[in-house]
């Protein structure tokens, strides 16, 4: 399939099961899962920064439009999009990983993925929830929203890798 086709198609579907479905949901007014960052975990490791810095304002901006959210899903992503290789660098060790290898679980296992995922996520939500209220006065109940969001996010992004990726590990 072609590479292009792939990530054309995993944009669509991201964004349209986030906006159609998971925007729709507020669990306890604390759970608000946010699974379209998925795209932009899954980008190659040789994607070019100043490429992967456009996609993620790209990504977000989207979501802002159909979210009524006047930039706060841009800035979040965006945010993500430029610590992405820092945290590849962390997570496998290496300064560059090798080109044929993509960030899933296939390539790199699943406890490698967990982690580089999870830190995105809350890296992710921490820029999101705080942005929204942009202020340290309501800090306990912004805390606990990134902490219940990343976690219930992460499970859905675990779930959707484990059933639709090609698990050779």
């Amino acid at each position: 399939m072609n590479k292009y086709f792939l990530y054309t198609a995993r944009f669509a579907l991201l964004l349209l099961f986030q906006v159609l479905i998971l925007n729709n949901v507020l669990i306890g007014g604390y759970i608000n899962p946010f699974i379209y960052v998925l795209f932009i975990m899954l980008l190659p490791f040789n994607i070019r920064p100043w490429l992967l810095l456009i996609i993620g304002f790209l990504l977000g901006y989207t979501v802002d439009i159909f979210s009524s959210t006047s930039g706060l899903h841009a800035g979040a992503t965006v945010l993500m999009a430029f610590v992405r290789p820092t945290i590849v660098r962390l997570t496998t060790g290496a300064r560059d990983p090798e080109g044929s290898l993509n960030p899933g679980i296939s390539d790199m296992g699943a406890r490698w993925f967990f982690t580089y995922s999870i830190v995105m996520v809350l890296i992710h939500h921490t820029a999101l929830f705080f942005l929204e209220v942009f202020s340290f006065t309501q800090l306990p109940s912004t805390l606990l929203r990134i902490l219940l969001s990343t976690l219930f996010s992460e499970l859905l992004i675990m779930m959707i890798m484990l059933f639709f990726g090609k698990n050779r590990r």
